[in-house]
């Protein structure tokens, strides 16, 4: 806690008048003064009180010890005011040193239980830390005196090269305009693991013009892992992992974009199951649920990591490979039916469910122009397949009808 204003001033006025050679001059002062004072006027007192000369002969004597007990007791009075203004002095100092230890304590207590840690530290490259709170070695793995003065490492080194331009330009950028900066990033701890933290910071300059960071660290992992699962329940399918239905339609419309501006082709795989609905009839759900992530696995380990899968639904799958013409799609396609139909399901009551697939395929720009001509034509191809006896590849009627030459 701090002192209270009125008190602060207060203690300032003693101070100022705490100088010892001042202090004894006005003790010495008020003594000659008060000496002074006697020897002139006691004399001319004392004739007029006692006219008769052996009256006045006695009084003279004494006067001698009455001039001690005087000059004595204002003496008296002035060292007891001095050290009256020195027992306040030291009453206030003692004060203001046990609220300043009181603050240091809670002050203590507060960064060392912060889910991090509080700093100050030199505004240079390597973020020289001058001061670092107890909850630095939770935080990063190293003690304060590990970081402090860059004795083991620099807290700039805990960062890749990328985060740490990053962030001095943001750093840069809140101190030139004399303002706070909030930042987040990632930090790898003295064990290896990675965290990522939130910095909250401000510029400071001291009387020398040396310019300092000062601000808390905070330990956010958990938030991010959040962050990140929510994430993954937005773009993906619950059970298979795949892309959801939205998620896959945005990834869609970026191909089709890609391959319109740079006049590339692009393929349409579109996969439904064949008579998926006897597998849930005669083994389950919970089996349907298994061969629907087997079968995802599998769509998933057979094409680029450049290719995207998703599921639109139910049974119905949709795969789009960039940079890939008919013969191309054509080929994976048929790879696709063949690892399915070759790869039964193993339930874990052993028995293995057999699965074939319809596929239709159509690709860009021979078979639509658009996102909704190009689905549609993928789509109908895959029910011709369904109707050509299922377990094949149909490709998409071309928009225009082929002429040939000759």
């Amino acid at each position: 806690m701090q002192p209270d204003r009125p008190e602060g001033d207060r203690l300032t006025g003693l101070n100022d008048r705490q100088n010892p050679l001042r202090r004894a001059l006005t003790a010495t002062l008020v003594y000659l003064v008060a000496g002074l004072i006697w020897i002139t006027f006691s004399d001319r007192i004392v004739e007029v009180w006692f006219p008769d000369p052996r009256t006045l002969s006695t009084v003279q004597t004494w006067k001698g010890f009455a001039f001690v007990v005087f000059t004595g007791l204002v003496l008296f009075i002035a060292i007891l005011r001095l050290l009256s203004k020195d027992r306040l002095l030291l009453s206030l100092q003692v004060n203001q040193r046990r609220a300043l230890r009181q603050r240091e304590r809670q002050l203590t207590v507060l960064m060392d239980n912060l889910p991090g840690m509080a700093y100050r530290c030199l505004h240079d490259d390597q973020w020289t830390m001058v001061f670092v709170s107890g909850g630095c070695e939770r935080l990063t793995g190293y003690t304060p005196d590990e970081l402090i003065d860059n004795r083991l490492t620099s807290f700039a080194a805990l960062m890749d090269a990328d985060t740490t331009e990053r962030i001095a330009e943001e750093v840069d950028i809140a101190v030139r305009k004399g303002r706070s900066f909030s930042i987040e990033y990632a930090i790898t701890r003295k064990d290896g693991r990675q965290v990522w933290v939130w910095e909250r910071g401000c510029g400071v300059e001291q009387d020398d013009g040396t310019a300092f960071l000062e601000g808390v660290v905070l330990d956010i992992t958990d938030r991010k892992e959040l962050e990140n699962e929510l994430e993954e329940l937005a773009t993906r399918d619950p059970l298979t992992g795949l892309l959801n239905r939205r998620e896959f339609s945005r990834v869609l419309e970026e191909e089709l974009e890609r391959a319109r501006r740079y006049e590339r082709p692009m393929a349409l795989v579109w996969i439904d199951f064949d008579h998926f609905k006897e597998v849930n009839d005669s083994w389950g759900h919970a089996a349907g649920d298994a061969v629907l992530c087997a079968v995802s696995r599998t769509l998933e380990d057979s094409v680029r990591s450049v290719d995207a899968v998703g599921r639109f639904g139910g049974e119905e799958f949709v795969i789009v490979l960039p940079e890939m013409d008919i013969e191309g799609a054509r080929d994976m396609a048929e790879r696709l039916r063949q690892r399915v139909s070759r790869k039964p399901t193993l339930l874990e009551s052993g028995h293995s469910v057999p699965l074939t697939i319809s596929i239709g395929v159509a690709v860009f720009p021979v078979h639509g122009h658009n996102l909704d001509t190009l689905c549609g034509a993928a789509d109908k191809a895959m029910y011709q397949a369904k109707m050509q006896g299922r377990d094949c590849v149909v490709m998409a009627q071309p928009v225009q009808p082929v002429h040939n030459e000759g």
